[in-house]
């Protein structure tokens, strides 16, 4: 399957061959389909799943522009761990438990960001939830590349 998903992703790089470095187009894919199923999970969980109701859970209740987030995060780290690991930063010589502890770390982090600018911009400044996700997914995108690149995924060089 692996190969499988390679050859169609890499099949359209020549259209974007003279912008970006393979493993940069790679991850704008893997990334691309991952802030997609995101966005639709959490358009799903917000609208009609929790029907924009609070998450009353005892010790906190939760807006469900922010449980939404807590639904839809283990299944976009867990798919964007493996879109990752094995397709744009396959390089990597890392443990897997290692990338996917660091993964995790910067996940978390990157969870914490879109929680803040969630708060900012849903309840501060009155925006929609939904074009306020598609917001915070572009700040931890970036977040994440930058991380993922040079934490979670180095290449391990022996010194």
């Amino acid at each position: 399957m692996q190969k499988t998903l390679i050859v169609i992703i890499d099949s359209f790089y020549f259209l974007f061959k003279r912008f970006l470095p393979l493993k940069t187009y790679r991850y704008a894919v893997c990334g691309g389909s991952n802030v997609v199923l995101d966005m639709c999970l959490y358009f799903l969980c917000y609208n009609f799943v929790l029907a924009k109701h609070n998450v009353d859970l005892q010790l906190v209740v939760l807006s469900p522009h922010i449980a939404s987030l807590f639904f839809v995060f283990p299944i976009t780290f867990m798919t964007g761990f493996a879109l990752n690991k094995y397709i744009t930063f396959q390089e990597s010589n890392l443990p897997g438990r290692i990338q996917l502890i660091r993964y995790l770390l910067v996940g978390l982090s990157g969870f914490v960001l879109s929680y803040f600018c969630m708060k900012l911009l849903v309840d501060v400044l009155h925006f929609y939830p939904t074009p306020s996700r598609f917001i915070t997914i572009i700040i931890a995108v970036i977040y994440s590349y930058i991380l993922q690149n040079k934490f979670s995924f180095k290449v391990k060089t022996d010194v």
